[in-house]
């Protein structure tokens, strides 16, 4: 069976945000111990007091592989990647990606393999 050209989209954003807690002192690292909890909780406060939850998916997800640049969101469709170090840096991608349709250059972070 072939895929569909177009698929019918639950949300028009959905965002993934590295949940990946590993022990101090891991060699690589993780969103966890560079204090993604706080931030993401954040968000998800965001989110639904600005009423966007129907709209923008929200989850919290495993490792995004990228361990010592976090802690990293990213935002689909566009395929945006996040690194917030505030509360107030959250907010900013808030307000500028998914109110007003533009990046929040100061946060981007572009990720090489």
């Amino acid at each position: 069976m072939e895929l569909p050209e177009e698929l019918p989209q639950l949300y028009r954003r959905h965002i993934f945000a590295c949940g990946t807690q590993r022990p101090p002192m891991h060699p690589r690292g993780s969103c966890g111990n560079s204090g993604a909890q706080p931030l993401w909780e954040r968000l998800g406060q965001k989110i639904e007091t600005l009423g966007l939850g129907s709209e923008v998916g929200f989850t919290i997800s495993g490792c995004l592989g990228f361990c010592s640049a976090g802690p990293l969101m990213v935002i689909y469709p566009e395929g945006v990647w996040y690194r917030p170090q505030s509360e107030a840096d959250i907010d900013e991608i808030v307000d500028l990606h998914l109110q007003q349709d533009t990046l929040a250059d100061n946060h981007v972070v572009v990720l090489t393999r």
